[in-house]
């Protein structure tokens, strides 16, 4: 089994009106579709997490050099769709699966049902094999 990250983030695909304008039933059925998906690939034995994170206007980010107090500052000040809204990490037996996956991650519905199409990142998560070729031998 192999984990890959997929990825969303504020890109809206073909919907270009934001959630919060969505009628009520609409974002129903957009959260219904991913509680749906959830269950089936927790059943598969596939989702190992999902997360939606706070919007880009919370994100904070921290310098530091190890001695000194962190210097913590708002942002990054990216434009929002460049920002992580949330993630599912999934294990799965190749990058098809992967795919298939993130495909249905996109096609979550938008108002009156129409498929979201919202691009999904799709990275393959490094394991301890990948790391070995890239340490000398002892």
């Amino acid at each position: 089994m192999t984990k890959y990250l997929l990825i969303v983030d504020y890109q809206p695909g073909v919907i270009d009106k934001p959630m919060d304008e969505w009628a009520p039933g609409d974002i129903k059925a957009h959260m219904d579709y991913y509680g749906a998906l959830r269950a089936e690939l927790l059943a598969a034995g596939e989702l190992v997490l999902q997360e939606a994170l706070t919007g880009p206007e919370l994100a904070k980010v921290v310098t530091s050099d190890g001695v000194a107090a962190p210097v913590v500052t708002d942002g990054p000040f990216a434009e929002s769709k460049e920002m992580l809204a949330g993630f599912q990490l999934v294990d799965v037996e190749s990058e098809e699966r992967a795919l298939e996956i993130a495909a249905r991650i996109s096609a979550v519905p938008g108002p009156g049902g129409v498929p979201q199409q919202q691009p999904i990142g799709v990275r393959r998560v490094l394991g301890p094999s990948d790391f070995a070729l890239l340490t000398p031998e002892l």
